[in-house]
Formats: C-alpha cells, sequence, structure tokens
C-alpha cells in the first residue's frame, strides 16, 4: 500500500508471483522493465526493495539465495577439511542452503555446476568414479 503508483492490475500480478502462478512473458516483461520481480521467467520472485516494504526480506534471500560465492566456498571448506568427500556429503551441505524456489531436480543439476566449476579452475579433483565420487582439494588455494 505504500506504492500508490502502482496499478490494481499490477499489485494483482505480483500477488500471483508470490504465491507462484504463472503469469504471460509480456506481464513479466512489464514487471521486470518497473524493477518489482527478479528470476528468470517462469520462476519468479518479487525484487527485494518490494520484498523489504512488504516486510517479506527473509523470504525473498530464502527464496533467491546466497551468491554463487558462498556455495564454491562451502565445498571447497568441506573438501579441504575433510577429503575425501563423497557427493553425498556435498549435497547434505548445500540441499538445505540452496534457494527455496528451485525443484529438487534443479538443485541437484546447480550442485552439479558448482562441482565442475571448482574442478575446471583446479580447485578440486575427483580421484573417484562418477558413482563413488572422492572428491580432494585441487592445486590451486584461496
Amino acid at each position: 500500500m505504500q506504492r500508490t503508483d502502482l496499478s490494481l492490475e499490477t499489485i494483482i500480478l505480483l500477488d500471483r508471483v508470490q504465491r507462484h502462478r504463472e503469469i504471460s512473458k509480456e506481464d513479466h516483461m512489464r514487471l521486470k522493465d518497473a524493477a518489482l520481480v527478479e528470476g528468470r521467467y517462469p520462476n519468479l520472485l518479487i525484487a527485494g526493495p518490494l520484498a523489504k516494504l512488504t516486510g517479506q526480506s527473509a523470504r525473498h534471500v530464502r527464496q533467491r539465495g546466497m551468491n554463487k560465492q558462498y556455495y564454491l566456498d562451502l565445498i571447497q571448506e568441506l573438501i579441504e577439511k575433510h577429503a575425501p568427500v563423497a557427493r553425498k556429503e556435498v549435497d547434505d551441505l548445500l540441499l538445505d542452503k540452496l534457494p527455496e524456489i528451485l525443484t529438487a531436480a534443479q538443485k541437484k543439476v546447480m550442485v552439479h555446476n558448482l562441482l565442475a566449476e571448482l574442478q575446471r579452475n583446479d580447485f578440486i579433483h575427483n580421484r573417484g568414479s562418477r558413482r563413488a565420487s572422492a572428491w580432494h582439494p585441487g592445486t590451486i588455494r584461496n
């Protein structure tokens, strides 16, 4: 209600976004241009400033997740302190910390991509097999 410049139609669209209901691509672009939503279509969430106005800052952070470097640092620390580390241990560390808006399958893919990035940059390497990974620290240290 503090944003008196918003039309009733815009408020209804924002309500749909908050309830994870689908909106059209045109409506998405209109809300994004007005800086009212974040994320990739169709997985949208209300923008940070709007979440703050509505008292939903904590929910916004849980849905949006942390920055990628946070997750990369967690994986590296786990592997440096507890090598060899199986994929299940990495999953146990990260899955509940990833954005709530992602499905379980999307979270698994994100963990895979994080591990691949660390391996590609030689921060970690796998001495096990694909099925029974054994992650170890790489040659580069932060």
